[in-house]
């Protein structure tokens, strides 16, 4: 079995994890100062509910275009300029804290700002993963990135809890600014594989050839759909855990830190648990039973006293980290390179907005309803969730596919001059001969084929009969540039691609001939 810190022991993972550290326990830090300033400062749940939705909402807002830009452009100039910009926002914040000016709907703003400046960063970090570790060591570098995330859930807290109550809200503040310098540090002396400018996608044509891939990804949208499932209700116990340790459980913020600690730990002990539990497990077994365990940590935080919290929200943090370690893994090692960064963007978006949206709803219970009701209703919500799963499962074939490039060669086209980039929509036709009796194993494999061409491009997929000829088939689908069609063929098409379409090709008498199609001069 390999060792889940077998990624550490490559240098340059090192430096940045150890930077994604630091700078997750800044914002950790940031996270429960924010909130224990409201607490002090504001009888509402709702408002303290509302640090998570202002911290998590610029991930559901620039999400795309954070994966566009990191597919498109230098993703280690992107990551630097974002923690540069999370970094001033910080500073200015720190400064308005120390001069007594601070305000709720000032420190929104600036977690606010703050947050724009990770959601910014996130996709193109999580897409360097592949760069910096081999394929066999994805899910291990995962899981670390989790440990980095849930040791800062650990630290931070206890961090924040103590410095709030002897020192206040500036310093905290002020420490997270320089958690985002010490990463963009980092980075900067990160010599990242060069990118060619000359394959860059134009905004619009990114964004579209990202959705398109989503909705023709079944194995993606099921990641998606678990991502979601999970973190909505999940996210009750962050935006009503702060109430809770001001209410039934008599806790300061330094109480508060612990217990949030004692959710972290469970988390670093969740990765060293991880690699047996997947021996032992499914990975939608996994995702099941971290829901229902999730789930008692919730609902004991709304009635149980804090010795009985702090114990459940041990394996509460182990079930967080086999949830995201086990989600994160599939989208990475299921997404081609090509469109990973905005693949990852949308996951992370809908993990941010389930969150966030999510926060807002939990917050509004409560104000009506009362913290320990409301956390008893998400509880028995995340159960259901876990129950899901046997339904809902993640797809066969989830994390194990061939994500490879595999090229076709450049059409060579006897006409006198080859189409301008821009030329199109191109429409393509190819001709197939397929024997009567192979015509029904033929449709099926041609239903893989479809969202094949519709993942990597196709706009338009249909495939005709002929009513003279049964024999016939045509598959006639519509590129929208000749740049586009160049790019699906020659670097968007993986080996597993390939091979569902040699799948359905094979089952033909004859080499189905390809033609090419622009629209006529009217």
């Amino acid at each position: 079995m390999d060792s889940p810190w077998a990624p550490l022991r490559r240098r340059m993972f090192l430096i940045l994890w150890v930077a994604q550290l630091g700078s997750n326990i800044g914002t950790w830090m940031q996270t429960v100062g924010a909130q224990w300033f409201l607490v002090e400062n504001s009888d509402n749940p709702a408002l303290v509910s509302l640090v998570q939705t202002a911290n998590l909402a610029p991930s559901l807002l620039l999400g795309l275009v954070a994966g566009v830009l990191a597919d498109a452009f230098n993703r280690r100039r992107l990551i630097l300029g974002a923690n540069i910009f999370a970094a001033g926002a910080a500073a200015t914040l720190t400064v308005v804290a120390a001069l007594g000016l601070l305000n709720p709907d000032s420190l929104l703003l600036y977690t606010f700002l703050i947050g724009c400046g990770m959601a910014l960063s996130a996709p193109a970090w999580q897409a360097i993963t592949p760069a910096l570790v081999p394929r066999k060591e994805v899910q291990a570098a995962a899981a670390l990135g989790s440990v980095a995330v849930n040791t800062a859930r650990a630290v931070g807290p206890a961090i924040a809890g103590l410095l709030m109550a002897l020192i206040g809200p500036a310093f905290v503040f002020g420490l997270n600014a320089l958690s985002f310098i010490g990463t963009a540090t980092a980075i900067y002396f990160w010599r990242a594989p060069a990118q060619d400018s000359a394959e860059r996608e134009h905004m619009r044509e990114a964004l579209a050839a990202g959705m398109r891939y989503i909705r023709a990804a079944p194995r993606i949208r099921r990641i998606l759909l678990r991502n979601g499932l999970f973190m909505f209700p999940a996210s009750s116990l962050f935006a009503l855990l702060p109430i809770a340790v001001n209410g039934h459980l008599g806790l300061g913020s330094t109480g508060y830190g612990l217990l949030l600690g004692a959710l972290g730990a469970g988390a670093i002990l969740g990765v060293l648990l991880l690699p047996s539990a997947r021996t032992l497990f499914s990975a939608n077994a996994l995702l099941g039973i971290s829901s229902v365990v999730f789930a008692a940590g919730a609902f004991a935080a709304g009635y149980w006293p804090a010795w009985a919290v702090a114990l459940l929200l041990v394996p509460g943090g182990i079930a967080w980290i086999f949830t995201f370690s086990t989600l994160n893994a599939a989208m990475q090692l299921t997404l081609p390179e090509w469109v990973r960064a905005r693949g990852l963007s949308v996951y992370l978006m809908i993990s941010a907005g389930a969150q966030a949206i999510g926060a807002m709803f939990w917050g509004s219970g409560a104000t009506g309803a009362g913290y320990a009701p409301t956390l008893a209703f998400a509880a028995v919500v995340l159960t259901l969730s876990g129950a899901s799963v046997l339904v809902l499962p993640l797809l066969p074939g989830t994390g194990r596919l061939d994500r490879s490039v595999a090229s076709a060669p450049n059409p060579h086209l006897d006409v006198p001059e080859e189409p301008k980039p821009d030329a199109g929509p191109v429409t393509v036709l190819i001709s197939y001969d397929v024997p009567a009796d192979r015509s029904d194993a033929f449709l099926l494999a041609m239903h893989e084929v479809r969202l094949t061409r519709m993942r990597t491009g196709a706009t338009d997929w249909e495939l005709v009969h002929s009513i003279t000829e049964e024999e016939q088939f045509r598959e006639i689908y519509d590129v929208p540039t000749w740049r586009e069609y160049l790019r699906q063929e020659q670097t968007r098409t993986t080996g597993e691609d390939r091979r569902l379409i040699r799948e359905a090709w094979d089952l033909t008498d004859a080499e189905p001939r390809v033609r090419w199609f622009l629209p006529a001069p009217t």
